[in-house]
């Protein structure tokens, strides 16, 4: 910390007293008899704090906490393909999953010859239909084209939004009873 604050008061220096040398600085550069040394190399660009907030926080600020059941699950009411539904966040999930019954909800009905891929659930491994889903807001935060899959019977009890979402946002985290999502 010490380091950023000297060389931030030295670069301050710098800004001041430029203008005032400056003309003698050019008058030494322009004599004839001046041996010219080779360019040095350009000083590495030191992050300031503003630039540092910059990156981490997006300018348009759309941000969702989502507070922790008692078990520490992230229980949501999510907007898919605009229609409410009931998830966990859940970052432990590879992809976002719906149950055979939201996906008729939400119009979506995958013939049996589209169920091909097989995956683990808590339930034992079955085979699930691989789906494309035109939005999914959660909050502030919306990510559209969102790969899915749709579980057949009762293999799943709740939908899951997992990395298939999670991965487009900017960062999530979860610390203090929390998850916050940033797009």
């Amino acid at each position: 910390m010490f380091r950023f604050i000297a060389i931030a008061a030295a670069l301050m220096v710098v800004a001041v007293a430029a203008p005032k040398f400056a003309p003698a600085l050019l008058a030494t550069a322009l004599r004839s008899d001046v041996v010219e040394e080779p360019a040095a190399q350009p000083a590495p660009h030191v992050t300031t704090a503003t630039e540092q907030k910059e990156r981490i926080r997006p300018p348009d600020g759309h941000r969702t906490t989502i507070p922790a059941d008692g078990n520490g699950h992230y229980y949501v009411k999510a907007t898919v393909n605009g229609r409410s539904v009931e998830a966990v966040v859940d970052t432990g999930a590879t992809t976002v999953a719906l149950t055979a019954e939201t996906a008729r909800r939400l119009g979506i009905v995958p013939p049996q010859s589209a169920y091909t891929t097989p995956i683990s659930t808590a339930n034992g491994v079955t085979r699930a239909a691989p789906v494309m889903l035109n939005e999914i807001r959660l909050g502030r935060i919306s990510v559209r084209n969102v790969e899915a899959f749709v579980i057949p019977g009762d293999a799943l009890a709740i939908n899951l939004l997992g990395m298939t979402f999670l991965n487009r946002l900017t960062k999530f985290e979860s610390a203090g009873g929390q998850l916050v999502l940033v797009e």
